[in-house]
């Protein structure tokens, strides 16, 4: 598992003082201001401490320690800010998208196994799993509860029950 994970990205400056405009790729402002700290690599490395945190228009303004004046912030654009796992208590249930990544999608019924996870996105009201098979094909899943039954970070499996066609197989009946 990944000990950084990606938090957001710094689009561009805000004010004179320092201020940063981040794209939250967490879960909110609030979850980012709990962290306290954050890293420049996925590596880890120096700390830098998150001095304030607030909402803006679907974003965050962050101030880091150390990053004084609109010179220093403008340093600071395009660069990618991680959070360090330890830093984060979360909810009994819950985990981070990227221990999704990698696990196996299988049957909840049959127990047939229909590839991996390989992407999490978020275009609307749930989230959407993209699995990728051993062929290589792509299918899109719904994170929903009508299709996704469990989710076994631990056990590295996603149970499914999949609608006739979700991953590609002509509906029974078919004629051709």
């Amino acid at each position: 598992m990944q000990q950084y994970l990606e938090a957001g990205k710094i689009v561009t400056t805000h004010g004179v003082m320092g201020e940063m405009k981040m794209e939250l790729w967490c879960d909110s402002v609030q979850f980012l201001a709990a962290c306290k700290r954050v890293y420049l690599s996925a590596q880890g490395g120096k700390a830098l401490r998150l001095t304030s945190v607030r909402p803006q228009k679907g974003m965050a303004l962050v101030k880091l320690e150390g990053v004084e004046g609109m010179d220093a912030a403008r340093a600071m654009v395009g660069k990618v800010l991680y959070i360090d796992r330890a830093d984060v208590k979360l909810p009994k249930g819950a985990f981070f998208i990227q221990d999704l990544l990698g696990c196996a999608v299988k049957d909840a019924d049959t127990g047939r196994v229909y590839g991996t996870v390989t992407d999490v996105t978020h275009p609307g009201a749930q989230d959407i799993y993209t699995v990728t098979d051993a062929a290589g094909n792509n299918w899109q899943i719904p994170a929903v509860p009508q299709f996704v039954k469990e989710k076994d970070i631990e056990g590295r499996c996603v149970l499914v029950t999949p609608i006739p066609g979700l991953f590609g197989e002509a509906e029974s009946g078919d004629a051709e």
